[in-house]
């Protein structure tokens, strides 16, 4: 009876470890597919479109709500890739993502109130420092 349980214990074992890939093979799988590198630099440019054009007083109406309707459709899309294999990098990601959304809505809503545009800045700043957060950890998991 107990060779039978050892048995099928070590069989479990076994099949469990067929399934699984390390977190390194998990994540290059994951940039790879999601594109993320490419992704990550192009939203990166529109976050700083996107500010640019907030710090410029006079900036026009037309001119915030181009630059600032792409960034919302580039966060959303970045959002679209989620789920990664690690959940601290969803968790980051999300959030950061989140924050840029929130900060391309108010930049689009913003005209020419300094107030709303200085809160815009603000989202894009916290969502940028997490998006490298995320990023940190991106490259600790693709290291074997």
């Amino acid at each position: 009876m107990i060779r039978a349980i050892a048995i099928l214990l070590a069989g479990g074992l076994l099949l469990s470890a067929c399934g699984t890939q390390s977190m390194s093979t998990a994540m290059k799988t994951w940039t790879r597919e999601s594109t993320y590198g490419a992704n990550n630099k192009t939203l990166l440019g529109d976050v700083q479109h996107s500010a640019t054009a907030l710090r410029v007083a006079n900036e026009g109406v037309n001119d915030l709500h181009t630059v600032c309707g792409v960034l919302l459709m580039e966060s959303e899309q970045a959002n679209g890739a989620l789920p990664t294999p690690d959940g601290l990098v969803n968790t980051l990601l999300s959030k950061a993502y989140g924050n840029l959304g929130a900060g391309a809505n108010v930049c689009y809503q913003s005209g020419n109130d300094p107030a709303k545009r200085a809160r815009a800045l603000r989202f894009l700043s916290q969502g940028v420092a997490q998006l490298a957060e995320a990023s940190a950890r991106i490259r600790s998991d693709l290291t074997p």
